[in-house]
């Protein structure tokens, strides 16, 4: 933005700001390259974050490659021309047309001059030049040429390619064309690009200011969510912070992920012809959510994705996609001989040690072992507590789970209906006096069943 404005935008900004402003003095041209050897290192790290981190971030789409491509082609682009107008004898000879009135005499002293101390590449004249004529080139500078030029040193970039490219010189014209399409392109392609986040992101905060669900009328709400749609400049932290995030390593579906979520929203509303497995992908990445809020609350362009999510699950069932979880609930028992719980009968299998090996396969996981069944994490439980009689609704309650993990009673653990209505709050967890991980537990089962289920599918 800085690039931009200081120097794409120069002649409405830059040159009105300051009175005596020229792109070759200082400190312009120090910061013109400062600002865009910036960029080059923002650039340096999205590829290394989208290549080489082992963090979880959002996939890389053929959107992130145009743009990168782009960007990268403008900067390149801009670096070499500023480069080849510093060697440019034909830019060094308008120059001295325009600003200086010499004799043939003079005018070899001054070139001599620049030859030497701007790197101009001269077809006439060559070095190596005797000191009383650069010392005359250095007065005939001083006179004519100081005011509106610094030395090209301090335009690091452009004056270290221009070293390189002294031997292999070209027209500046020719790179001075090519500079302006890379611009000009990445002008077209900005509105349909994740860029057009500078112009949506400063409205999703004015409308988040003026508006909220409940009060604000139901159509401009659905205004607001699209414009939030073109905010998100995928950072990824929602992943990062996004609390079923650990799921996606059992079940690969990109979905999952709060930031690949945006996207699968965008083609869904946008009315764009998705297969019935995009669908299902979309439809299982967006019930898999827990609702914790996490996501928003770390959300820096302040957009309300909890909403989003709810937006979403709203246009699937539309589309005649239940929730998967009751599809999930349902599976389990029958896959494992468990009645309803309104019978008020469960089938018990023998200790499984194949099943408890395979859930301790992490180190949270494997903290069931040490309950000693104080009940503090039911009694906390908010989804325990919302209901008058919650055995009947939720099956087994967290404490129990841990009793039937302890026992190898596969059945049991994977029927409980409690492993879906789990909200990850993390309450129980956090009131466990033995530091038992029950949150994580239950995400483990939740993968187990799962994948149980797709080995069956």
């Amino acid at each position: 933005m800085l690039l931009l404005l200081m120097h794409a935008l120069e002649k409405y900004i830059t040159s009105v700001l300051f009175a005596e402003y020229y792109s070759t003095l200082n400190p312009f041209m120090f910061l013109r390259d400062l600002f865009g050897a910036m960029v080059i290192v923002g650039l340096a790290l999205v590829l290394y974050r989208r290549f080489f981190s082992k963090k979880a971030r959002p996939t890389t789409s053929g959107m992130d490659y145009y743009a990168i491509i782009i960007l990268a082609a403008i900067m390149i682009l801009g670096v070499l021309l500023e480069a080849t107008k510093i060697v440019s004898h034909s830019r060094y000879e308008e120059m001295v047309e325009e600003y200086a009135m010499l004799e043939e005499e003079e005018a070899m002293s001054l070139e001599a001059y620049w030859v030497e101390k701007f790197s101009v590449i001269s077809p006439d004249v060559k070095g190596p030049f005797d000191k009383d004529t650069l010392e005359e080139g250095k007065g005939l500078h001083e006179m004519s040429c100081a005011d509106c030029h610094s030395r090209p040193q301090w335009a690091f970039m452009g004056y270290a390619v221009a070293k390189v490219i002294q031997p292999v010189y070209f027209a500046h014209t020719f790179m001075w064309y090519l500079h302006f399409l890379a611009c000009f392109i990445g002008l077209a392609y900005l509105p349909f690009s994740k860029f057009f986040h500078i112009f949506a992101t400063p409205v999703t905060l004015l409308l988040n200011a003026v508006m909220e669900r409940g009060k604000s009328d139901p159509a401009n709400m659905a205004t607001k969510q699209a414009i939030e749609l073109d905010a998100c400049i995928r950072c990824g932290d929602c992943t990062t912070r996004c609390s079923v995030a650990v799921a996606f390593k059992q079940i690969p579906n990109p979905n999952i992920l709060p930031s690949e979520k945006m996207a699968a929203l965008r083609a869904l509303v946008s009315g764009k012809k998705l297969s019935e497995k995009e669908l299902r992908t979309i439809q299982e990445g967006s019930h898999i959510c827990t609702d914790c809020h996490r996501c928003t609350d770390v959300c820096m362009v302040g957009i309300n994705l909890e909403d989003l999510w709810f937006s979403m699950r709203d246009n699937l069932a539309q589309l005649g996609y239940p929730k998967p979880e009751a599809w999930a609930r349902e599976a389990m028992r029958a896959d494992y001989g468990l009645t309803k719980m309104k019978d008020k009968t469960l089938s018990l299998t023998p200790a499984d040690r194949g099943f408890l090996g395979e859930l301790t396969g992490s180190a949270q996981a494997s903290t069931f072992s040490v309950c000693f069944g104080c009940e503090n994490c039911t009694n906390v439980c908010p989804v325990v507590g919302n209901y008058e009689n919650p055995q009947e609704v939720v099956g087994l309650m967290p404490h129990q789970i841990m009793h039937t993990l302890a026992l190898g009673c596969r059945d049991l653990a994977l029927g409980s209906s409690m492993l879906w209505d789990c909200v990850t709050c993390y309450t129980c967890q956090e009131y466990c006096p033995q530091g038992v991980c029950i949150t994580d537990v239950l995400y483990e089962l939740k993968n187990l069943a799962f994948r149980q289920l797709k080995k069956v599918a």
